[in-house]
């Protein structure tokens, strides 16, 4: 078939077909705006509806490139990072060209919207754009535009908070079309993870509560049963300043429990102590109040720095009841029967052993109150006391008078109610000891007791706060 039997009409639809898309190259007839900008106008600027593709059946390749200026904040109550990037996006227009010296120019900004520029977005974009706006672009004698805007990105991040303050947070930024499938619009990083951290590193002037700590670049796919979007997806490694709450909410917390643990030594029987150790959990209970507003309230779980203040309060309870536990020990001991034989082997003889506690050894005084002088020896009643008490000791048993053979009647009567208030007198004593005993043996026992609740106190605070410690430390190394 000879070309001249072929309609003009179907010429002109494969012509375009063909070349639609492409952009013949410039020529300026002097190097002057006038001239550039003249011939842009007549090849370019008039085809800006359509994507700048030599052909509908090849992708256009848009690479991105990042630099981070500033950590604007995290918010865990919303869950959201707030940052603020460079963005530069490059791709290339089908068939644009121009020689250097012919136009007089290598590069020239253009406004944005006199070209067609792909619909890049974030896809965590959680909020309105209130990005700086740039309203124009470079373009390269060798057709490549360069789009370089500011962006403020306020986009969605889940957060862990279990380790707070001690956390690291890994939040992505998806970079892709928003309507262009894979097939249209390919998406391609320009720079590696590692020279975006080294560039962000040289321009990161903001020295917050975050540090960027690592950068990771990922191409990938997004399947969706529209079709396939091809992304680029960043990841900002965060890791948080802790010195703040460090400062303000673990130390004062263990300089209150330190405290505490030195309120033991005060005299179990005195009642100050309790009133301190009540005092020490009401300026516990006033410090977290206050400090409330520091602690994060969102997450899958507990974090670990709420366990350890709600542990470090349930010690400083758990310490005044042991007070108040002892405190009535002491106090009430008189109106207690006898120590059981058990309670007192088991506290006297091997608790007090294990708290390094020896018995205390009681000075015995003999008071023998003799009715008769007759038989003296084998009728000695005595009674033992111990401590310092104000009774007179004899060394030898007190020896009735002899009467004579026929005393007198009034005499010997008055020897009779001698010998009845004796006994009584004797009587009284012996019952004011024996309870003195009692009062003394459960005195020891509250003060073994004391002894013992007071190391296992230690040692609980010590476990608690390694576990927690290490916890914090082997999280941090996982994470990191």
């Amino acid at each position: 078939m000879k070309i001249s039997n072929i309609k003009p009409f179907a010429l002109i639809l494969i012509f375009f077909s063909l070349f639609h898309g492409c952009v013949a190259a410039l020529n300026c007839t002097n190097p002057s705006p006038e001239s550039m900008f003249k011939e842009l106008d007549d090849q370019l600027f008039r085809k800006n509806l359509i994507p700048p593709v030599a052909s509908f059946s090849e992708p256009l390749n848009v690479t991105i490139s990042l630099t981070v200026v500033g950590i604007l904040g995290v918010d865990e109550k919303v869950q959201t990072m707030t940052t603020f990037l460079w963005q530069v996006l490059e791709w290339k227009i089908a068939g644009l060209s121009w020689d250097e010296q012919e136009c007089g120019t290598e590069r020239v900004s253009v406004l944005r919207e006199k070209l067609w520029v792909p619909d890049v977005h974030i896809s965590e974009f959680m909020d309105e754009d209130k990005s700086p706006q740039t309203p124009y672009v470079y373009l390269n004698n060798t057709g490549h535009v360069y789009d370089d805007k500011p962006i403020r990105v306020v986009s969605s991040c889940k957060l862990e908070i279990y380790n707070f303050p001690f956390d690291i947070q890994s939040c992505s930024l998806t970079f892709g079309s928003y309507l262009h499938f894979a097939s249209e619009i390919r998406m391609l990083p320009g720079m590696t993870g590692k020279k975006i951290m080294s560039e962000s590193k040289r321009v990161l002037e903001m020295n917050g509560e975050w540090e960027l700590s690592d950068i990771k670049v990922v191409p990938s796919e997004l399947e969706l049963e529209a079709g396939s979007y091809s992304v680029v997806q960043v990841q900002l490694i965060l890791r948080r300043r802790p010195i703040v709450y460090v400062v303000n909410l673990l130390v004062p917390s263990c300089f209150l429990v330190t405290v505490d643990l030195i309120s033991f030594l005060l005299p179990p029987q005195s009642v100050d102590r309790a009133s301190f150790k009540m005092t020490l959990i009401l300026g516990y209970t006033v410090f977290l109040l206050i400090m409330n507003d520091l602690l994060p309230v969102t997450g899958d779980r507990t974090p670990l720095i709420n366990v350890f203040f709600s542990i470090s309060l349930a010690l400083m309870v758990a310490s005044l009841l042991e007070t108040v536990f002892i405190t009535n020990i002491q106090f009430s001991s008189s109106q207690y029967n006898a120590v059981p034989h058990w309670l007192s082997v088991l506290v006297l003889r091997y608790l007090a052993v294990v708290v390094c506690m020896s018995p205390k050894k009681s000075n015995r005084v003999t008071v023998c109150l003799n009715p008769s002088y007759k038989d003296s020896t084998a009728n000695t009643n005595s009674v033992t006391i111990s401590g310092n008490q104000g009774i007179l000791k004899e060394p030898h048993p007190v020896k009735a008078p002899t009467s004579p053979a026929a005393p007198p009647e009034p005499a010997l009567e008055e020897l009779k109610k001698l010998t009845i208030h004796l006994t009584a007198i004797r009587l009284q004593v012996d019952k004011h000891f024996q309870g003195s005993k009692t009062a003394e043996e459960w005195q020891m026992i509250g003060i073994v007791i004391d002894r013992l609740l007071f190391y296992l106190y230690i040692v609980f605070i010590i476990a608690s706060f390694i576990t927690i410690t290490g916890i914090w430390i082997w999280n941090n190394t996982y994470a990191a």
